[in-house]
């Protein structure tokens, strides 16, 4: 928390509100500057003499976050005085810089269903790196309004770790989802219009894998009837919706280096076969060029920063399971040409977000990961060493030592990749003494540098001891290496994957799958590598195995080509891409006041 004293000055406006969880204070100084501050904790807010004197969470103006960074005021295209967008000349301009910066990947254990805080803990651990002195940025995904609205709620962190402006980030931000989705439903309505005026292509209307997109959660949606009403409404058929952060426009912007690259994925785009079997692409139905132009902004990077000041890049929002489910390409290399230490989120643990970005992200981007970080939780422990949902909250001790095979597999598998790994203990009020020390012991035991994080409560300080860590093993050398080569089958691939990170035994395909297969290798798309897509709840397939499982089978049910992302996804079990509310939603705690201010995003 960051001090501040203002003395002996005139305000001409001073402004005190609620927003988001946090006391703002709005001052605007008669020399023309305006500053912007956010506190937890509104009694912290005191007035003295003929001064201000306040405990508070400085927010900059963007301009100056930008400054600091050396980024061009003509290379930034404000959203206001919070946030802003790169301008694609900042890339082009940081293209001609060495990529000095390490990249420092923030992973997991398995989690729990309530999540173990890997964005608050790269949020934090971002904030501790500058206060040792480094030129440290953050890149994240942008938070998608379904699981804003339904059972995650906010996404931009918590406590006094969080990237601001929190409410605008949860939000729309700056419409980049919207614009995945408008391109994303411009090539559904072009498909469509094509088979109402004639379908000179001869599309099989039951190939058709195109289906439309929203960001909001509605299970309702999921299968739909559409063209009814009479031939002038069109041709009538069965489609259905997923959530926007699903759609393979959504991983092609998030992979693409440039807009030549942008348009050579989207052209590639495959959404059905004709009546002989012969994939139906993007290009083919001249959809490329106005998708593109949908989506030239929305490939530029958005600046924000921490709750602390320190830069945030935040851009792009594919899921984890069925896509790559990291902030984009374009972001993390702008990162790393700005910083020093660029720390990445990567989506759930490290059989699936940390193997994703090291086979698909680092292999397309060109990028070595010199350090990662395993997010850790007493918490995460105790559910893997048998506690019931019921008893997860409460101390004990033996459970917490039984689940230690889990975080000793997730460890194995960061090592697997050459990475050079780091336990953070990210720390919960509930969690007794005994058991974190148990949870350093078993890190020393295993020749791996552990620190307790308490970000969350504490922000950057909080996060010292693990930034320190981390800077140690950064320098270590590590050279991140691919799972599997390209060339390899895809059979091969998804054995690496299930044998040597998820610690099973045997694949098995249906026979769906194994049809998939076979037209997998007719396309000629066998050297892409392989999104597997299964739950996140446990190493294996099957997410009522907890622990380390060992010696299981994993089936495939089915494959499916996203060859504009560059990727061939596995289905292991039932991938949901468009989620439901729960029953109490978080959308019902979310208001907006009379003054116009977002609250009870949590």
């Amino acid at each position: 928390m960051t001090t501040v004293f203002i003395l002996h000055t005139q305000l001409s406006c001073v402004s005190f509100s609620y927003y988001s969880g946090f006391s703002i204070l709005f001052l605007n100084l008669e020399n023309g500057k305006s500053y912007f501050f956010a506190s937890n904790n509104c009694e912290k807010l005191n007035f003295r003499n003929s001064g201000i004197a306040a405990s508070l969470k400085l927010v900059k103006p963007i301009t100056e976050v930008a400054d600091e960074l050396g980024i061009s005021q003509q290379l930034l295209k404000p959203y206001g005085k919070w946030k802003a967008k790169v301008g694609f000349d900042a890339l082009r301009v940081s293209n001609n810089r060495k990529l000095h910066g390490k990249l420092i990947v923030v992973t997991a254990m398995t989690p729990t269903p309530y999540g173990e805080g890997k964005t608050v803990t790269s949020i934090g651990l971002a904030m501790a790196l500058s206060k040792l002195g480094h030129r440290s940025i953050v890149c994240l995904r942008q938070p998608s309004l379904g699981p804003v609205f339904g059972i995650k709620g906010g996404a931009a962190g918590g406590g006094k770790s969080t990237v601001e402006p929190m409410a605008d980030i949860n939000m729309r931000f700056t419409g980049d989802i919207d614009a995945v989705g408008a391109a994303h439903n411009l090539l559904a309505a072009l498909l469509d219009n094509h088979l109402f005026h004639g379908n000179q292509l001869g599309i099989d209307w039951r190939t058709i894998s195109w289906r439309r997109v929203m960001d909001m959660n509605d299970r309702a949606l999921r299968r739909t009837i559409i063209g009814l009403g009479g031939k002038r409404d069109g041709v009538p058929r069965e489609d259905g919706f997923i959530i926007t952060a699903a759609s393979e426009v959504m991983a092609v912007l998030c992979l693409a280096k440039d807009y030549a690259d942008l348009k050579r994925r989207l052209g590639r785009i495959i959404v059905g076969y004709t009546q002989d079997g012969k994939p139906v692409q993007a290009d083919q139905l001249k959809a490329v060029g106005s998708m593109a132009a949908i989506l030239k902004e929305a490939l530029e990077p958005n600046l924000a920063q921490t709750s602390e000041g320190t830069p945030a890049l935040i851009h792009g929002g594919p899921f984890g399971n069925i896509a790559h489910g990291t902030a984009s390409l374009v972001s993390i290399a702008l990162g790393l040409q700005l910083s020093d230490y660029c720390v990445v989120e990567a989506g759930f643990a490290t059989e699936l977000g940390a193997e994703k970005f090291v086979d698909i992200v680092a292999r397309i981007g060109g990028l070595n990961v010199d350090a990662a970080v395993i997010v850790a939780t007493v918490r995460a422990l105790r559910y893997h060493g048998g506690a019931s949902k019921e008893s997860v909250h409460s101390p004990n001790p033996e459970a917490v030592k039984k689940g230690m095979a889990n975080l000793g597999k997730h460890i194995e598998n960061v090592r697997t990749f050459g990475i050079h790994p780091v336990v953070a203990i990210n720390r919960f009020q509930t969690d007794a003494q005994e058991e974190v020390r148990l949870v350093e012991q078993f890190c020393s035991s295993q020749g791996v540098q552990s620190a307790v994080s308490t970000v969350f409560e504490q922000g950057g300080p909080g996060g010292v001891p693990l930034a320190e860590r981390v800077v140690e093993a950064s320098g270590k050398g590590s050279r991140s290496r691919p799972l599997y080569p390209l060339e390899a089958p895809v059979e091969h691939k998804i054995e690496a994957i299930v044998k040597d990170l998820y610690g099973g035994s045997n694949v098995e395909y249906t026979f769906d799958a194994k049809k998939d297969l076979e037209r997998i290798s007719v396309l000629g798309l066998v050297n892409q590598p392989v999104c597997v897509a299964k739950t996140p709840l446990s190493l294996s397939d099957d997410p009522a195995r907890l622990g380390r499982p060992r010696e299981f089978t994993a089936l495939v049910r089915r494959l499916e080509v996203a060859s504009g992302a560059g990727f061939n996804i596995a289905y292991m079990g039932d991938v949901v891409t468009m989620p439901g509310l729960p029953k109490t939603p978080a959308a019902e705690k979310i208001n907006l006041t009379d003054e116009g201010i977002v609250e009870g995003l949590s």
